[in-house]
């Protein structure tokens, strides 16, 4: 039997960091045997639920580049058969009417509080004969369903954790229908898991005490449980719980944010699962071949946003031509700096640029900002007060831009080697190294103390602009001299 994997977002939140990294074990193992990945949305807390959410998720998924091979479907479609199951095992014996009120079961769980003690149901509906229970049923009274633990310990071989168990006198008679008739998580998991065939539950170590109740679920419906396998939780760097604060946002934020979803897709495949080497930048093909329980931690993984920042820089830097100009397009658009002539005249000086300032970038969103000294039609640049410190108080710098403007007039043609030669030629006739004249120009033709190489950024701007912003700063060292 080929493996069937399930992942099973509920709609009440979006497609946050830890969900996506679960949906991304389930995938992987599914392409890694050739198996099924199913998506089903947990959708029975209707007050919680939302179509907005579940479109997000949706998109999310699509974002990554995950699509379901069976779904989504919808839990909440499924009532009749979850209330069928649950009838099934009432009439198996393996679960009981509970007429306890909800007050009663509250005060009960208040007293385990106070005594320091794990609330488990005090079970005193499991021993009302069958003829009490329907004589009350009959007279209108008000009962759930709850499933009959037997007496022993409940075991099973996790893919990650190795040998685990849990002894049934810890687990509650949890409920699985309630008085007003609807079915409970418990449940509602186990009957669509059985209908659905899934043969490997891959899900998050918060599930794991849910593990020995749905196995025992599974066999009082007459299924044999499917193999689980508990991932590790994701902690922020700070290794407390991740939270917003940490980055754990809806993963279409991080697209937003300028991430491309190859990166974050890699980044989340590697929290908490090793390929055995020290590959940290692998493609889906390379991940899809090495992915195995085997390689998975116990220990809680930690989220560190300079990695993804990384790694994301080293996807961007590796774009196809076409495929950044695509994406920088609206990101430009925003920043109020597309022209429509990059469609046309200009096309091939865009791309000159992008692949300039993209291997500079960690995402998408930079792009505008590191690129604004080229893309911008004015000459009035300010200057970086750093970088002007640094790089514009040398004695004779006015006279050593004036020459340097008289080189550069004279370069021909305007590219990069013969801008380069001006400049260096420049120096060696001053008797001073290249850098004491490449800093400064770089801050008259960027307003920074960093940027691209300075030759291919004159290339890029051509002569004209280049020897206008050099004119421009002689100007303002001239005014601010005293």
């Amino acid at each position: 039997m080929t493996p069937r994997v399930r992942f099973a977002p509920s709609p009440t939140g979006y497609l946050h960091v830890g969900g996506a990294r679960t949906a991304i074990f389930n995938w992987l193992f599914a392409r890694r045997h050739r198996g099924t990945f199913v998506l089903r949305i947990e959708d029975t807390d209707l007050e919680r639920s939302s179509e907005a959410v579940v479109r997000a998720i949706l998109e999310g998924m699509a974002w990554l580049g995950m699509h379901p091979d069976e779904g989504p479907f919808f839990q909440s479609r499924e009532r009749e058969r979850h209330v069928a199951d649950a009838r099934a095992a009432l009439a198996g014996g393996s679960a009981y009417r509970c007429f306890c009120t909800p007050e009663e079961v509250e005060r009960s769980r208040g007293e385990a509080e106070r005594e320091g003690r794990v609330y488990v149901c005090a079970r005193g509906c499991r021993d009302v004969p069958a003829v009490e229970s329907e004589r009350r049923v009959a007279a209108g009274e008000p009962f759930g369903v709850r499933f009959k633990v037997p007496p022993g310990r409940t075991e099973w071989e996790d893919l990650v954790h190795g040998p685990t168990a849990f002894e049934n006198t810890v687990i509650e008679d949890f409920v699985i229908l309630r008085s007003d008739g609807t079915p409970t998580y418990m449940l509602s998991v186990v009957s669509d898991d059985i209908f659905m065939r899934i043969s490997h539950v891959i899900r998050g170590d918060d599930h794991i005490s849910n593990t020995p109740k749905q196995i025992l679920l599974y066999r009082a419906l007459g299924a044999s449980p499917p193999a689980f396998a508990h991932l590790p939780l994701i902690l922020g760097e700070d290794k407390k719980r991740l939270s917003k604060r940490h980055g754990a946002t809806s993963v279409l934020e991080y697209r937003e944010q300028g991430y491309l979803p190859e990166a974050v897709f890699n980044f989340l495949a590697l929290l908490g699962w090793s390929p055995g080497d020290d590959r940290q930048k692998m493609s889906r093909e390379e991940m899809i071949e090495a992915f195995g329980f085997s390689g998975v931690g116990i220990s809680p993984a930690v989220f560190g946003l300079r990695k993804l920042e990384w790694l994301n820089g080293q996807y961007l830097s590796e774009l196809a031509q076409d495929e950044l100009l695509a994406l920088a397009q609206p990101r430009l658009e925003t920043a109020g700096m597309w022209d429509e002539a990059f469609r046309g005249e200009r096309a091939e000086w865009l791309r000159r640029v992008l692949a300039l300032l993209a291997p500079r970038c960690r995402t998408l969103a930079e792009l505008p900002e590191a690129g604004r000294f080229l893309f911008d039609p004015s000459d009035e640049i300010a200057y970086d007060e750093e970088a002007a410190r640094k790089h514009l108080g040398a004695d004779g710098l006015e006279d050593l831009l004036r020459a340097a403007r008289e080189s550069l007039a004279a370069a021909t043609p305007w590219a990069e080697a013969s801008i380069e030669a001006a400049v260096r030629d420049l120096a060696a006739s001053r008797g001073i190294g290249a850098g004491k004249l490449i800093h400064p120009l770089r801050v008259a033709v960027t307003g920074r103390g960093a940027s691209p190489g300075l030759f291919e950024v004159l290339a890029l701007l051509g002569r004209e602009r280049s020897l206008a912003r050099i004119e421009r700063l002689l100007r303002t060292l001239a005014a601010r001299r005293p």
